[in-house]
């Protein structure tokens, strides 16, 4: 049996915050990488310190948005930078996710493209103020059709939809706003326990405050207990 796979959310712009996350999330029941968010990346010393990680699955999630050129040159300036998966965002659109994609292959075909979609702060009442007239649900097909047409290895998406996700969708299923049971939601509006989200067809869980957040060890024994 596959050990579940955990990425734990390095949400902080200090490197030895993160260096003490990496130390005290070693656990053998679990396959863990470390995702690296905006927060972190566009610290001082943080690309650096992202670019000495030996032998680590590393998750960049930048969220590119941009138009095709400028999102190509982007992927263009990571190639001295070993890292597993970027994300990239369903609402560059075709043109930009298509050119990712194609850099990509070229600078390095180890990495695997991730499209995000509606992110689990969204609800359908804050997507309507954006403009949009579809509900979550359908916005969320359209994207994972996207992704799979723009030849994409993978998406991020809530646990809310998974279950019809996965109908659409055959490559890697990323979830983020993963919480264990009895902790706050937060800023998250669609969020779901860690073995429910395995049970509904993810194949890999984001985890940021539920882990990082107080006693980092006794967190990772309460998530290898709920996923039992």
């Amino acid at each position: 049996m596959k050990k579940p796979k955990i990425f734990i959310a390095c949400d902080t712009n200090k490197v030895n915050e993160v260096k003490k996350i990496i130390t005290q999330t070693k656990v053998k029941k679990l396959d863990i990488g470390y995702k690296f968010g905006l927060e972190f990346f566009y610290t001082k010393n943080g690309r650096q310190f992202i670019s000495h990680l030996k032998r680590k699955k590393i998750f960049l999630d930048l969220k590119i948005n941009d138009i095709p050129a400028t999102c190509a040159g982007a992927i263009r300036s990571l190639k001295d930078l070993r890292f597993d998966y970027i994300t990239i965002h369903a609402n560059a659109g075709v043109e930009t996710i298509k050119s990712i994609v194609k850099e990509a292959k070229k600078t390095n075909r180890k990495i695997k493209i991730l499209l995000v979609t509606v992110l689990t702060s969204i609800s359908n009442s804050s997507i309507k103020k954006i403009g949009h007239t579809k509900s979550i649900k359908d916005l969320v097909k359209k994207q994972a059709l996207l992704a799979k047409a723009c030849g994409c290895h993978g998406i991020v998406c809530a646990g809310s939809d998974l279950k019809f996700v996965k109908k659409i969708f055959k490559g890697e299923i990323i979830t983020p706003g993963i919480r264990l049971k009895g902790d706050s939601a937060g800023d998250q509006k669609r969020i779901m326990g860690p073995k429910e989200a395995f049970e509904n067809g993810s194949t890999a869980l984001v985890m940021g405050r539920s882990i990082i957040k107080g006693n980092i060890k006794k967190n990772i024994k309460r998530l290898v207990e709920e996923l039992k």
